[in-house]
């Protein structure tokens, strides 16, 4: 046993850490790359086909919960949090329960975060390879097949909750979380208990009951799956219970006791562009392809495409009160070149009981 190597990598993952939260993460810790009853209960819900039309959740196999098939020679894993509720946002709950407005999921109020986590990230790595020698390392962010939440949890960052997301004891669940997989031996931080007890917030409160039971959801049924990931014509069914949440869902969030701990962020990148978070549907109907290409470059909301989001907002718009505004927006648009969104227009003109022969 070599105490002076140990020592060494012990202080150096002291210094990984101080140097992470002087690049603005919130909290970093290590594991190893052990994930095999993640492993169980990932396949069992693939097997389920909870994944919905997320192919690359499958099609990687056990790279995404064996680091070192991924990256070889991987044996420990660092993991960042970073803080992402901006500030001076307004309420959501408020515009949730306006069915004029356009509700965003928080985290994509300012800028796409895979830009911002992979700069820290590569900032952070760049600072270890300075210090030591034969470094290897690759930086993940919601970018390749990892499994982010697991690992997070092994390495202390917080516990998965109910709805699945991370869950930190002292600062809720509005935080982005990052990896570098690296080959050094560094020691490891004691793994997350969880706190969740017996609450069911998250479970009661989901508009579609995605979270079908604790610790799983059907992703087929998640309003996020729905409004970002889905590609194709959103399911009738739910439509109606997406109500006015146009790009992602907060709910589960919201409603969880711990985010009374939740911290602002310091990132400016992360504070609210374009008034996103008080903004009309029929606003956000009317922009022009340009206009969209414009307010969200640099934004995660970029990633869907024109096209999908105005699928969402049409969506939103059927679910709106009745007005003149929401039904002449709504037929500007009903003869789209488009067929998925001339679709959702005309669905969603039915909704306020206007029909066409």
């Amino acid at each position: 046993m070599n105490t002076t190597l140990d020592n060494a990598y012990a202080q150096l993952a002291v210094d990984i850490k101080r140097w992470g939260q002087a690049l603005g993460f919130a909290e970093i810790g290590i594991t190893d790359t052990d994930l095999k009853h993640a492993e169980v209960e990932h396949q069992q819900w693939i097997d389920k086909g909870f994944h919905g039309d997320m192919d690359y959740m499958a099609k990687h196999g056990t790279k995404r919960t064996r680091p070192a098939e991924l990256v070889p020679n991987t044996i420990r894993v660092i993991s960042a949090r970073l803080d992402y509720k901006p500030p001076q946002a307004k309420d959501s709950w408020q515009v949730i329960g306006d069915g004029q407005q356009a509700f965003i999921s928080r985290y994509a109020l300012g800028r796409d975060y895979h830009k911002v986590m992979r700069q820290k990230l590569q900032q952070l790595s760049d600072q270890i390879a300075q210090t030591v020698a034969n470094v290897e390392y690759r930086v993940f962010t919601d970018s390749a097949p990892v499994l982010e939440v697991a690992l997070a949890e092994k390495a202390g960052l917080g516990w998965r909750g109910k709805h699945t997301l991370l869950i930190n004891k002292n600062h809720g669940s509005w935080f982005f979380i990052g990896e570098i997989y690296t080959n050094l031996p560094l020691p490891i931080d004691t793994p997350a208990s969880a706190h969740c007890g017996t609450c069911t917030a998250c479970l009661d409160i989901c508009p579609t009951q995605a979270i079908v039971a604790p610790y799983e959801v059907d992703a087929r049924r998640c309003i996020s799956y729905l409004t970002i990931e889905l590609k194709t014509a959103i399911p009738i069914a739910l439509r109606p219970l997406i109500g006015n949440r146009v790009y992602g869902c907060d709910d589960c969030q919201l409603i969880c006791p711990w985010n009374k701990f939740a911290q602002v962020t310091p990132e400016q990148d992360f504070h609210v562009r374009h008034g996103l978070d008080d903004i009309t549907l029929v606003t956000c109907f009317g922009w022009s392809e340009a206009e969209f290409k414009e307010k969200m470059a640099g934004s995660a909301i970029y990633r869907i495409g024109y096209t999908q989001w105005l699928r969402n907002i049409a969506v939103g718009l059927g679910n709106a009160p009745t007005s003149p505004k929401v039904i002449q927006a709504l037929e500007s648009r009903k003869n789209d070149a488009s067929p998925l969104i001339q679709e959702h227009v005309m669905w969603a003109l039915s909704q306020h009981q206007i029909t066409y022969t």
